[in-house]
């Protein structure tokens, strides 16, 4: 005769380590991303095609990761039918994904920036002009959002997720910030135009990357509260993780 409580024990034991499985691969992901996200930002100020290179070459191991964590939460999704907390476990990792993925796509954009301004820069009539400190700092800041956002996730921590989002308003304010001066180099000398809109997409790269830890840190609260707060201001969410 089957032993049925062993047999659901067991069954519920594995279930538990596929949704920890799930999580761990994001964090890897998360951590191949951060990786792809530093290399190119170093590309891009040291002029480095090769390092650039490398990092437009490992786009498709982002790219595996996304496909292979989205083929174990289908699995799941249909041999286990997770509920409540486990279910919205799941979604979540299904949204962060395509989050992370889409960060590894303009990191790579970036590369392939760098690689267009290494090299044009010799030639370019703004050759010396162009200062890479608030391209720069912008790119710091979102690196920071991304690795704190990836940290929230791994201690499902809400209150850490809602300051990480608040840092996009930072972000965008420095991306229009860094374009007024763009608009402003190319106006001066319309023969820069190549090189400065090489700038341009970069800058917008970062900011889209900002924009993507946002929303993981909205997963995350949905994930630990409950609760949709894509249409909530972050003071409200705030005072919704405070009150819980």
């Amino acid at each position: 005769m089957m032993d049925t409580e062993n047999l659901g024990q067991h069954i519920s034991k594995q279930f538990n380590q596929d949704l920890e499985n799930i999580r761990e691969e994001v964090l890897a992901m998360g951590g191949l991303v951060e990786e792809q996200l530093t290399k190119a930002l170093e590309a891009l100020n040291q002029h480095d095609v090769d390092l650039a290179n490398e990092v437009i070459d490992n786009d498709d191991k982002v790219n595996d990761f996304e496909i292979n964590i989205d083929e174990a939460c289908v699995k799941i999704l249909a041999k286990r039918q997770p509920a409540a907390s486990d279910l919205r476990l799941v979604s979540t990792v299904l949204k962060t994904i395509t989050d992370l993925e889409r960060i590894g796509d303009e990191a790579e954009k970036i590369a392939r920036m760098a690689v267009d301004i290494a090299e044009t820069k010799e030639k370019s009539p703004l050759n010396g002009k162009l200062h890479y400190g608030a391209l720069q700092h912008l790119g710091s800041l979102v690196k920071t959002m991304l690795h704190e956002a990836l940290d929230s996730f791994a201690r499902m921590d809400t209150e850490s997720a809602v300051k990480v989002a608040k840092k996009d308003k930072k972000a965008d304010d420095e991306y229009d910030a860094i374009s007024r001066q763009l608009m402003t180099y190319m106006m001066e000398e319309p023969r820069s135009i190549s090189q400065v809109l090489d700038f341009l997409w970069a800058a917008r790269a970062l900011e889209r990357i900002g924009d993507h830890a946002h929303n993981i840190c909205e997963y995350i609260v949905y994930l630990v509260q409950g609760q949709d707060v894509r249409h909530l201001t972050w003071d409200e969410i705030h005072r919704l993780v405070k009150k819980r």
